[in-house]
């Protein structure tokens, strides 16, 4: 590189240069087949179709040649070794989680700073001394083994948990028993999208039969729930509920807390839910349906008083609870308890004989204390603007926990006393960060049809407004998924540095209920991506930054909206990240879950549905000729939820059309998945090369 052209930024905060002058990569070679498809009469060629197979030995040798051309870039940026430093250092802190209740002692997850994988504590009362239960660090050398899943029995006698190998969604459930510590001889197999709900000395769980094709690309059929009694081999579980008409719909069980009801949640795809319940205490009992349909969404909470209280956004897009007599399950009985608010109504806990109800006004949390009947009794005060997570206690019981962060606000945890509405901090956090020295406001915009959106913008107080500031744009924007206020460590190498944070949350995602969520599904995708393109120019009209220093970044349904936006506007921005992207939306609902993603995207099966796919899929609108942005891919080989192939024919798409000489690259990480359980070390490394590319790419240099 050369030219420089330093500049100062908030008191030597960094250095820039006008422009990065690079030679053009040599990318690897990605063979192109003839293969082409007949869509509805239209044909459409896929090139890169080999590398779908995930198993074959040259995919294998693509992945290590395009790992050893993006390593090999990313080992020439000067300043990796000190991002990596710093985010190690500032790593460096224990982390909880909000402690809960089960038996007469109390559990929570702590991570010392630099494990791989937080570990699990357990204590006789809240004033003595925790102790190990459960260490997932000593599962594996390298931390790629994760906790999945885990409950522990009512009584506390027993803790069944999942583990994740690598990253994948795949779990194995093993059973400790508490007092002793002794693992006992219980192994559960191919078990996916599943809790442990426990009845008894067993619980249910869900799980596939054992794949006969690629365990990782396969599509996943026929879901079932199981009942494994401890002790037993699992061949002898009982199969409790399946539905063999229909292979597609995935069933996950849930007992009330009184082990009374076995609730069964049948779906086909990420919204909407049929339900059916089996009184428990009754021999011979049979299922019976509250709920029949994928219209709307309804979660039981609980049983209590007699009545079962059903969470729902039936007649209601921002929800309500209701009562449900389990005698009477016709909606013509059902009792409003919580109506509709303006704010919409995220969760609902049951502590000391009182209702916490968790709200959601503009992305952020409010919550309200309401006695049984369903009249208010007070506000839960927050300390600010951020998020809620985790209310814990038990229904006869006056204290609670819940943890709360923001975006310079780490997590810390909170003991509740409900008699007297009184909030004090349980555990802290001590890190090296100074919050005081940032800022963090809100801001409406207008997207492309006029529709206001909220945007949250993180930095530095006193921040000059010249449109050079380096800039992160975050987005998600599918599947009522909502973006809140949250502390993440990674994010402090840019904020340090004088960077902006911004986060919209854009149609698609569920801040103000269904209809907000609806209004990016389907037909109305666009949406999302014009209202990622608003954020971005409303950032660079107000002077926070100019497309020279704007980076944008999603994973998953988000890695689809970086994808599309920088086919759409190339120009728009310097650097993007696609990770875990859905890239190819002809073909996305062939493998593992993807058939359950298609009530937000739709699928090429249907004319409509292709009529507008073929318009924003990533990778059917890489053009010949144009320049697009800096641009890192990630993924990783163990992805069975969003399968890398995604990401590599993407990859193959950029590369080969290319104009100039932005690199385009992929980075592949090994022994990890969509990204649930990543050890630390991973993700350390991760971050540095991110923030690595992201600041060599604008031409600045970070000063630590």
């Amino acid at each position: 590189m050369k030219n420089y052209f330093y500049l100062l930024i908030i008191a030597g905060i960094m250095t820039m240069q006008s422009c990065v002058e690079q030679e053009r990569v040599s990318y690897p070679e990605s063979k192109k087949g003839e293969l082409t498809d007949n869509y509805h009469g239209t044909q459409i060629a896929d090139p890169f179709r080999w590398l779908e197979n995930d198993t074959s030995a040259e995919t294998e040798a693509w992945v290590k040649t395009q790992n050893k051309v993006t390593f090999g870039f990313l080992n020439k940026i000067p300043f990796r070794n000190e991002i990596k430093e710093r985010l190690t250092k500032i790593w460096d802190y224990p982390k909880f989680s909000v402690t809960f209740k089960k038996g007469e002692r109390y559990f929570f997850f702590k991570n010392d700073g630099m494990q791989n994988q937080s570990v699990l504590y357990i204590q006789e009362n809240l004033d003595a001394e925790p102790k190990v239960l459960l260490d997932p660090n000593k599962l594996s050398d390298d931390g790629t083994v994760a906790l999945a899943s885990y409950n522990v029995s009512k009584d506390g006698k027993y803790l069944a948990y999942g583990i994740a190998r690598g990253g994948s969604d795949w779990n194995e459930i093993f059973v400790m028993e508490i007092d002793s510590r002794k693992m006992l001889n219980d192994h559960l197999m191919w078990i996916k999208f599943s809790g442990i709900s426990w009845e008894g000395n067993g619980f249910y769980y869900s799980r596939y039969d054992a794949p006969t094709g690629s365990e990782f690309s396969g599509k996943n059929e026929y879901h079932k729930v199981y009942y494994h009694r401890v002790g037993q081999d699992q061949s002898n579980d009982k199969l409790v509920f399946e539905n063999k008409k229909y292979p597609l719909r995935n069933y996950y069980a849930s007992v009330t807390e009184n082990e009374e009801f076995l609730i069964i949640n049948e779906t086909e795809s990420t919204t909407g839910n049929s339900l059916y319940v089996k009184n428990l205490t009754k021999k011979n009992a049979q299922f019976q349906t509250l709920i029949d349909g994928f219209d709307n969404d309804y979660t039981v909470v609980d049983y209590f008083n007699e009545k079962l209280l059903v969470l729902t956004n039936w007649e209601a897009p921002k929800y309500q609870l209701f009562e449900v007599d389990p005698k009477k399950l016709d909606k013509k009985y059902w009792k409003v308890l919580l109506p509709e608010k303006e704010e919409v109504l995220e969760g609902i806990s049951l502590v000391g004989g009182k209702i916490v109800a968790e709200y959601m006004k503009d992305a952020y949390s409010q919550a309200f204390i309401y006695d049984m009947k369903g009249n208010k009794i007070a506000d839960l005060n927050l300390p600010g603007i951020g998020t809620m997570s985790g209310f814990n206690g038990e229904k006869d019981e006056n204290i609670a926990f819940y943890g709360f962060t923001s975006f310079t606000f780490p997590s810390t945890i909170y003991k509740y006393d409900v008699e007297k509405n009184k909030s004090e901090i349980y555990r802290r956090p001590q890190i090296d960060f100074d919050a005081s020295k940032y800022e963090t406001k809100q801001v409406f915009y207008k997207s492309k049809d006029g529709t206001k959106v909220p945007m949250f913008i993180v930095h530095k107080k006193g921040l000059e407004l010249n449109g050079k500031n380096p800039t992160l744009l975050y987005g998600y924007g599918g599947f009522n998924i909502s973006l809140t206020p949250g502390f993440s460590t990674t994010r402090l190498i840019l904020l340090e540095q004088g960077g902006v944070f911004a986060m919209p949350n854009i149609r698609g995602g569920g801040e103000y209920g269904e209809a907000w969520h609806l209004a990016g599904t389907l037909g109305q995708k666009q949406n999302v991506f014009d209202d990622f393109v608003a954020a971005a120019e409303y950032l660079i009209d107000n002077k926070y930054t100019s497309s020279d220093y704007l980076a944008i970044q999603g994973g998953s349904n988000g890695g689809l909206l970086v994808g599309a936006v920088i086919t759409q506007r190339p120009d728009l921005v310097k650097v993007a990240f696609p990770a875990v992207g859905v890239l190819d939306m002809l073909r996305y609902h062939l493998f593992t879950i993807g058939w359950a993603w298609a009530t937000d995207y739709g699928t090429s099966d249907k004319q409509e549905d292709f009529d507008y796919l073929i318009k924003y899929s990533p990778l059917h609108n890489v053009k010949e000729g144009v320049c697009y942005p800096a641009t890192m891919v990630t993924t990783a080989d163990h992805d069975d939820r969003v399968v890398p192939a995604h990401s590599f024919k993407f990859i193959a798409e950029l590369q080969d059309k290319q104009a100039c000489v932005n690199p385009v690259l992929i980075r592949i990480e090994t022994k990890a998945g969509h990204g649930a359980g990543k050890p630390t070390a991973k993700i350390i490394e991760e971050y540095a090369d991110i923030y690595s590319f992201l600041f060599y790419n604008m031409g600045v240099t970070p000063v630590y």
